[in-house]
């Protein structure tokens, strides 16, 4: 069992369950997935920098990126529909646990200048979006393989109802929030 589902399972389930005095073992607000999101515009015309792309995101996420294609054509971008825009993984149950605390725990650390991540970043909704600069934080990555420094979104999908509800959620999974 990931260190983190243990950790939700015995210390922030309890926690929240209290604190928002939820009745239902089902209310409680729990990690679905997380979404991490590379845009690749700029390889429309280098297929291999989108290979090199889409390689990093697989070693970072553990499982193979879905390329995803424009779906309408854009002319000031010189950009057709069907043309490979980004890549994308969808991480559910013990990848999505893995791949948290290894975000949480080693690959956050590593960002220089690193004060915590903002806390306003919720859609309304109990999702948490984050973006990061390069993916030279994360471990798997190797400097001397990397060809251009890319950045990421990560999108944590919760089943909480309120920002306040998903806020708690992940400060209690070791999310390093900003003061």
């Amino acid at each position: 069992m990931p260190r983190l589902r243990e950790k939700y399972l015995k210390e922030v389930a309890p926690a929240l369950q209290q604190k928002f005095g939820y009745k239902n073992v089902n209310e409680i607000p729990k990690l679905e997935k997380i979404v991490i999101n590379m845009g690749l515009g700029d390889t429309k015309d280098n297929s291999k920098a989108l290979e090199a792309a889409v390689r990093d995101l697989g070693i970072i996420a553990g499982q193979k990126p879905v390329i995803t294609q424009a779906k309408k054509s854009v002319a000031n971008f010189k950009l057709r529909a069907g043309m490979n825009v980004g890549a994308k993984v969808t991480l559910r149950a013990d990848k999505m646990f893995y791949f948290a605390d290894k975000l949480i725990s080693i690959a956050l650390p590593r960002v220089r200048d690193f004060r915590g991540i903002s806390a306003k970043s919720f859609d309304g909704r109990g999702n948490y979006a984050m973006g990061i600069r390069e993916q030279l934080i994360f471990p798997e990555i190797e400097y001397d393989k990397v060809e251009s420094v890319r950045g990421m979104d990560i999108i944590f999908v919760t089943t909480a109802k309120t920002d306040e509800e998903a806020l708690e959620l992940l400060k209690l999974m070791g999310m390093p929030f900003a003061q």
